[in-house]
Order: structure tokens, then sequence, then C-alpha cells
């Protein structure tokens, strides 16, 4: 009786102790959602909303100070739709590659290259992009510079792809192997059960790494400090100098003035990223929720 006082007593710690580690994961994101509310209120409460989400000036040093998000968030939206365009077909290009048509040799080499590839740091990429790419598409396409949208949303898709390819790759080793048979079997061909079957099979699987993607080049800071330009503008095209919302907060928190109001105005571009952020991960879970219930594999 006494050993099974003391296994259940051990199993209710086991118990409790795995739920607060489990909780404490939550108090952390409320911790930090409630610090990103009470740092931007200040500039909520001086500006309207819809003034800093639609103003076309951002001048937080001026003497009349402007504080419109929508040149930032043009810039963001431009670049990580160009990486986008770059990560989307080459990563699950190389998903599809690696797990359908590649040999043993090649599947062993490949993997392990785009494991790497996905832990080379942000700075890294960064440099390569300033000193390498940049110039090189300056000569190239005979534009006024290389560090403009086009070359940061070049970077952030070699960036991303890694990601897509990784979790694509899984989602394609989902799909049973009796799919691909019974396709076989019926008459089709290779090409055809790729894409008639296997591809629709794992498309959510897909969807849902295209969309974890989407948030690495989302958030992604010191690649776009680097390689965009920094002109905090409105651009009218692929190739002008944009800066995103990630890289104004890491350029000019440094030489804000703690309580001010660009030091507040910092914190309302964190919070409204952090919301992005936070909408494209609600929607990836969602999307992955979904291709595991299709396919039979939990809840």
């Amino acid at each position: 009786m006494d050993i099974r006082r003391f296994r259940s007593f051990k199993e209710g710690v086991y118990k409790y102790s795995f739920a607060m580690l489990a909780f404490a994961s939550l108090v952390f994101l409320l911790g930090i959602i409630l610090t990103l509310f009470m740092q931007s209120w200040q500039v909520f409460s001086t500006i309207p909303l819809t003034d800093m989400v639609f103003g076309k000036h951002w001048y937080p040093t001026h003497e009349d100070a402007a504080f419109g998000m929508w040149p930032l968030m043009a810039g963001t939206a431009l670049v990580t739709l160009g990486a986008m365009f770059v990560c989307v077909p080459i990563g699950v290009g190389t998903a599809l590659y690696i797990h359908e048509l590649a040999g043993q040799r090649q599947r062993a080499f490949l993997k392990p290259l785009i494991e790497v590839l996905a832990g080379v740091p942000s700075i890294v990429y960064g440099f390569f992009g300033m000193v390498i790419v940049a110039p090189f598409l300056q000569d190239l396409l005979d534009i006024p510079t290389g560090l403009c949208a086009f070359t940061a949303s070049l970077i952030l898709g070699i960036m991303a792809t890694p990601t897509v390819a990784s979790l694509s790759e899984d989602a394609l080793s989902f799909v049973p192997r009796s799919f691909r048979e019974a396709s076989l079997a019926l008459g089709a061909n290779r090409w055809q059960t790729l894409t008639k079957v296997v591809v629709p099979a794992a498309g959510s699987g897909i969807s849902t790494a295209i969309i974890l993607g989407l948030g690495r080049a989302v958030g992604e800071t010191m690649t776009v400090l680097m390689v965009a330009g920094g002109a905090a503008a409105i651009p009218k095209g692929i190739f002008d100098p944009v800066r995103p919302m990630t890289s104004t907060i890491a350029a000019e928190m440094g030489e804000a003035v703690m309580g001010s109001l660009h030091f507040s105005a910092l914190f309302a571009i964190g919070l409204i990223l952090f919301l992005i952020t936070l909408g494209v991960n609600v929607i990836a879970e969602v999307v992955s929720r979904r291709f595991r219930l299709k396919l039979g594999l939990g809840r």
C-alpha cells in the first residue's frame, strides 16, 4: 500500500511539474503581449491608429515628427512577397526531387546540405548579400544601387528555402505508399502520379511549409537591415531601396530616448509585427491539423 501511494505521489509530481513547464510558455507569451501593449500605449493614445497605419511619412526624429508606418509595411510586404516567389518553387521543387526522384546517394547528400543552410546565421547571409550579390546585381541590371528590395527578396528567399524544403519533404513522406501503388496500378505514369496524387495528398502539409517560410521571411531582421537599402519611403518598384518593419526597429531602437514617443512607436511596430507573425503561425497550425486529420494521423 505504501509503495502504491509513493508511486501515485511520484506520478502526480511528474504530472504537475510538466504541466507547469507547459504553461510557462503561455506565461511568457502573455508577458510579451502585455509588454508590447504597455510600451506602445503612449503612441496609440497620442496619434490616431489610422494615421499611424496609413500615414505616408516616417520621420520620428524631425521637429515635426511623423510616425506613418505605411512605407515600412509596404516595404515589408514587397520584400516578403518577393522572397516567396523565390523560396516556394525552389523549396517545393527540392522536396519533390529529394523524396520522389533522387537516388539514395543524392538524398543522403542533399538532405544534410539543406539542414546546414537552415543553420547558417542570418548575418552571414547579410554579409554575402551586401558584399557579393548587391554589387553583382547593380552591374548586371544597371540599377542605381544593389541594396534594394529585389536583393533583400532574393536573400530572404534563399534563407527561407531550407524551411520550405524540409517541411515539404516531411509532408511528402507522410503520404501512404499505397496511394502511389494504386495510381501506378491504374496505368498512371510517374509524373502523373506525382502531380495528380502525391502533391494533392500532401497539399496541406506543403501549404504549412510555405506559411512557415512566410513567417521566417516576415520576421527576419539583420539581412534586410544590411541589404534592403534603408529608405523609409513607399517603394515604386522592386528595385527601390526599402526599410521593412524589423530593420526599422533594429536601426532606431538604439537612438530612441526611452519613454519618448519615438520609443513607443517602435514598440507599436513590434506589436503589429508580432500580431502578423502570430496570425501566420496560427494559420500554419490550423492547416497542419487539417492535414493530419485528412490522413488519419491523429487529432
